[in-house]
């Protein structure tokens, strides 16, 4: 490694006339008051953007400066130093390059803590200018709490190696927030939460143990040696539920309420026996930065618009249908939150309830005790209500019981695990309501999924490959003709190119000549009946205006694409 040169950060900006002998002099009382190193002084005080002076520092140093926001980090080099280390010297590896390590870092002009560095890395190293915030950034998301995750997990696979008592009973006994079962879980929903996981997924294995966090759709994991842990977690997570913890032979299922980082996380918990233990899945909902309403789903204006003045209407059966995971149950709570108001009696029957609402009678789904859909209907029909929610249409009774409350002046909203809007009526058909029932009392169905939205920080322009111009081309016309953008990856997205999910909506209105194909039982009619409706947006062609935005890759249009076709198929 070639030292650099001794940088006299005053005498640089004054030299190239970037500040003033009086900003300096300034920033030299402010150095002195504060203990900041001045470069920061400078910055803090507003004399320069932080960019300029490390480019400045750069250019006389010889040293690149390199912006992490557009840099693709990995992982396997970031955490050759220790997280203590890399904290304590600002410090990031990011190439491995033949002359040595690429190290960036807050303060390359440190000579003292260049070779600690060195140093620690046992490489030389090859430093470079990164702003501290970007840096940290990457810190956070890189090591996240997985190290101490790991710490934890053999402080505790240790308790129990050394224990004669049985683990069941030391999960029941560790009420201690200092008990490592606890801190395990604590770092486990902490690091979750950091990286807004919808779920978290703990699964045994015969030699290890596997934790896997669904991050925007995909599953990203962490791998245990210490196996053992899996009983004390699932016992612990058990008794945070109010499950059985000595039954593991039967799946249970749960549910408590977390504060993690100031947040209030409700979880939901599943068990299921599996060969080597249980398995456990969490899905988490944060109830304090949810919201629930039309406005922050997505939607198209357009689409918003007319959604509204359906749910707004007295009476009816309005569905909004997708796969699981979708964001269906959102949609609904944003409804009824738009609904919700002093003059409107709203019953829901819920499975599981998900988000708690003022005002609004939930009643939890409860098949064990014969609470079923159609039972918990029956009875909000008695309660005088004006809208009623139903979780899901699982079977006829249900639907039917749905749509005659629809016929009778109520406005009733559900869901249905259909692929796309055209073919949720002829799935009620399928399930044997009557047609007039579902021609007389349906009002509109809204079909939705999520796609990844590419992260900002990463985005390039997409050079189309042919094949993909004629795909998009034969989607719509003139679509291949278009610019497009994609993303390489970068810490901030986890190397993976998106960040977050958004909707994409379409939604159909019944019209006469639907109403008619659907008295036919005519399902091809009914389907070209939808595409000519007016305003009417397939799915996969709401998934392009957003990759026509920037907002979404055209791999994620030709994903959507592909599932419709497959369904229709």
């Amino acid at each position: 490694m070639d030292m650099p040169k001794r940088v006299r950060i005053g005498d640089l900006l004054l030299e190239r006339r970037l500040i003033s002998q009086e900003q300096l002099s300034q920033a030299l009382a402010e150095q002195k008051k504060t203990g900041k190193k001045l470069g920061r002084a400078i910055t803090d005080l507003g004399f320069l953007t932080e960019e300029t002076l490390l480019r400045t520092l750069a250019d006389f140093v010889g040293y690149p400066f390199i912006e992490l926001a557009r840099f693709r980090v990995e992982t396997r080099l970031v955490q050759l130093l220790p997280e203590s280390q890399a904290r304590r010297y600002r410090a990031v590896v990011l190439a491995d390059e033949p002359a040595g390590l690429r190290v960036g870092m807050a303060d390359p002009t440190d000579l003292m803590l260049l070779d600690e560095i060195q140093r620690a890395l046992k490489r030389p190293i090859l430093p470079a200018f990164v702003r501290e915030q970007e840096l940290l950034a990457v810190l956070d998301t890189q090591y996240r709490r997985q190290e101490q995750i790991a710490s934890i997990a053999g402080e505790l696979e240790g308790e129990l190696q050394a224990s004669d008592f049985d683990i069941d009973q030391m999960a029941m006994t560790s009420d201690s927030s200092e008990a490592p079962a606890v801190r395990l879980l604590q770092n486990l929903f902490e690091d979750a939460v950091q990286v807004k996981a919808s779920d978290i997924h703990i699964e045994p294995e015969e030699n290890l143990l596997r934790i896997r966090l669904r991050i925007d759709g995909d599953l990203q994991e962490q791998i245990m040696k210490e196996r053992r842990v899996a009983s004390a977690l699932v016992s612990r997570l058990k008794i945070m539920s109010g499950l059985d913890i000595s039954e593991k032979r039967l799946p249970q299922d749960g549910r408590f309420n977390i504060r993690v980082m100031n947040r209030s996380i409700d979880v939901r918990l599943s068990t299921m026996p599996v060969q080597f233990g249980e398995s456990v899945v969490m899905r988490l909902l944060d109830q304090s930065t949810t919201r629930l309403e039309l406005d922050s789903l997505g939607m198209p204006e357009a689409i918003s618009r007319r959604f509204t003045h359906l749910i707004r209407r007295p009476h009816g059966l309005i569905l909004v249908t997708g796969p699981t995971g979708s964001g269906k149950t959102t949609t609904l709570y944003s409804a009824l939150n738009l609904l919700n108001e002093p003059g409107k009696k709203i019953i829901t029957a819920e499975d599981p309830i998900e988000y708690r609402l003022p005002r609004i009678n939930q009643v939890q789904v409860n098949p064990k005790v014969g609470l079923e859909f159609a039972t918990v209907l029956r009875a909000a029909l008695r309660q005088d209500p004006d809208i009623l929610l139903v979780g899901e249409m699982r079977d006829q009774t249900t639907a039917e019981i749905g749509l005659r409350a629809a016929m009778t002046g109520h406005l009733v909203l559900s869901t249905l695990h259909t692929n796309d809007a055209a073919s949720s009526a002829m799935r009620l058909l399928d399930m044997g309501v009557d047609t007039y029932l579902v021609a007389s009392a349906l009002r509109g169905v809204v079909a939705q999924r999520l796609i990844k939205r590419l992260c900002p920080n990463c985005q390039h322009s997409h050079h189309l490959l042919e094949q993909e111009r004629s795909w998009l081309n034969a989607m719509e016309a003139g679509a291949g003709d278009q610019a497009y953008v994609s993303a390489k990856g970068c810490h901030q997205c986890h190397n993976t190119g998106y960040q977050g999910r958004i909707g994409i909506y379409e939604l159909l209105e019944m019209t006469s000549p639907l109403i008619a194909a659907l008295r036919q039982h005519n399902s091809h009619a009914f389907a070209e009946a939808a595409i000519a409706q007016k305003n009417f947006r397939p799915l996969a062609l709401a998934a392009l205006d957003f990759a026509r935005q920037g907002l979404t890759s055209i791999e994620e249009v030709f994903r959507i694409a592909a599932t419709l076709d497959e369904s229709e198929g």
